[in-house]
C-alpha cells in the first residue's frame, strides 16, 4: 500500500523500530541509519526481527562527511523518524528546520516518551513510568495487585509507535495535497491517554469508578482472568446478557439466583470467589474443550509459542517462525495482497547500494 514512500530511520530503539517496521510491511522503502561501527544497545541482534523489510546505511552522525549523506538521504525522502530527547537532532544538524531547509514537504516524525516541550521533556523514562503518569496503567491488573500491564505493549507499542505511525500517515497524505511538511510530536504519556478516552467513555454513564476492581470492565465476576488446575489461564468477559447467559449455561449455572445478578456489584467479589474455585478444580484444557466455539466470551491464556500452533494460527497464519525467530505477521490485512516476509538486513548492508542511489558511489 506504501509502494513509493521513502522512509528515513535514525536508529533508535522500541517504539520508532517498530513504527519503521510496520511502515516496511505495508510496502514503504524504509532505510535505516544505523550507527557505524556498532548497535545502539550493546548486546543487540546483528539482523534485529524490528529491522525486517528495511534496507541499512551505516553512518556516523557525527562525522560531517556522514551528515552530509544523511542530509542528501533526508532530501530524497518522504518522512522521517527519530527518537533522541529533544534538541539532540538539531545538535547534528538535523532538525526539523534544517531538514525543511532541504525538503520541504518532508514530513518529520518525532518518538519520545514525554514530549517535546514540558518539564519532564528531558527526563529519562520508560514504558511503564510514561503510562503510569498519564493515567493509562491505573486499572491494570486485579484488584490488590501492584498495576501492571503486558510489557511495552501499552506504552512503547500503543500510545508510542501506532500514534506516530498515524502521525505519519496523516502528515503524508496532507503533504501530498499541499507541498508541505510538518513535525509530528509523538508522545508515549499523549498516545497511552488517549487509548483511556474508550475507558473514560464509561464514566458517563456511571460504569467507571475511579476505585479500581468497581468499574464495569474491572470489577464484575465476568470480566476476569482465572487460574485452572494446571497453572494455566482462561480469560473471561461476556459483557453481553445474551453471551453471559451462554457461559452460565456452559457451566451449569443457569438457575443459581445469585449468578443470574449479572449486574449487582455487591454480588461481584463473592461470585468472583465461587467462579475462581471452579475453574480451579480442572485444566486449562478442560475449559478451552468446554467453551469451543460458543459465544461465552471465553478463551485460554496462551503464549505466542502456544498461539503458533493453536487451529486459528493454521487458518490465520499470524504467527511464523521466519529465520530461526517466531515474529507476528503485519497487521491490517489487505484484500488481494499477500504479504511476504523480507529478511532484516545486516548493519550496513545496503550501504554501497543506497550511497550509489545518492549519486555518491564509492566504498563505504
Amino acid at each position: 500500500m506504501l509502494n513509493g514512500i521513502r522512509i528515513v530511520e535514525i536508529e533508535g530503539l522500541g517504539p520508532g523500530p517498530f513504527a519503521a517496521m510496520l511502515l516496511a510491511d505495508l510496502g514503504a522503502d524504509v532505510i535505516t541509519v544505523h550507527r557505524k561501527g556498532g548497535a545502539v544497545t550493546p548486546g543487540m541482534p546483528e539482523r534485529s526481527l524490528l529491522d525486517r523489510g528495511k534496507r541499512s546505511i551505516a553512518l556516523d552522525l557525527k562525522d560531517a562527511a556522514d551528515v552530509a549523506t544523511a542530509r542528501a538521504l533526508i532530501a530524497s525522502a518522504d518522512a522521517l523518524i527519530e527518537g533522541f530527547r529533544p534538541g539532540v537532532m538539531e545538535k547534528l544538524g538535523l532538525g526539523p528546520e534544517d531538514c525543511h531547509a532541504l525538503n520541504p514537504a518532508l514530513v518529520y516524525g518525532r518518538m519520545t516518551g514525554w514530549g517535546q516541550d514540558g518539564p519532564l521533556s528531558h527526563a529519562a523514562g520508560h514504558d511503564l513510568n510514561y503510562i503510569s503518569l498519564s493515567g493509562a496503567l491505573w486499572y491494570g491488573s486485579a484488584p490488590g495487585d501492584a498495576p501492571q500491564t503486558p510489557a511495552t505493549l501499552v506504552g512503547d507499542i500503543g500510545g508510542g509507535a501506532m500514534y506516530l505511525v498515524t502521525g505519519l500517515l496523516a502528515g503524508l497524505l496532507n503533504a501530498r495535497a499541499t507541498g508541505q511538511g510538518t513535525v509530528v510530536d509523538a508522545a508515549i504519556y499523549d498516545g497511552s491517554a488517549h487509548m483511556m478516552n474508550l475507558l473514560m467513555s464509561l464514566g458517563q454513564t456511571g460504569n467507571l469508578s475511579e476505585t479500581r476492581g468497581r468499574s464495569l470492565l474491572d470489577g464484575p465476576h465476568w470480566s476476569r482472568t482465572y487460574s485452572c488446575a494446571d497453572g494455566g489461564h482462561v480469560t473471561v468477559q461476556c459483557l453481553e446478557p445474551k453471551f453471559y447467559a451462554h457461559f452460565l449455561d456452559r457451566l451449569g449455572l443457569s438457575d443459581d439466583a445469585e449468578f443470574q445478578q449479572q449486574f449487582a456489584p455487591k454480588l461481584w467479589p463473592a461470585l468472583t470467589t465461587r467462579l475462581a474455585a471452579l475453574f480451579a478444580t480442572k485444566p486449562r484444557d478442560h475449559w478451552t474443550t468446554l467453551f469451543l466455539g460458543t459465544d461465552a466470551c471465553v478463551a485460554p491464556v496462551l503464549s505466542p509459542q502456544e498461539a503458533q500452533h493453536h487451529p486459528m494460527n493454521a487458518a490465520r497464519r499470524t504467527w511464523a517462525e521466519i529465520d530461526g525467530t517466531l515474529q507476528a505477521a503485519p497487521a491490517p490485512r489487505f484484500k488481494d495482497r499477500d504479504w511476504q516476509p523480507k529478511p532484516s538486513p545486516a548493519r550496513g548492508e545496503h550501504t554501497a547500494e543506497i550511497l550509489a542511489e545518492l549519486g555518491q558511489p564509492g566504498t563505504p
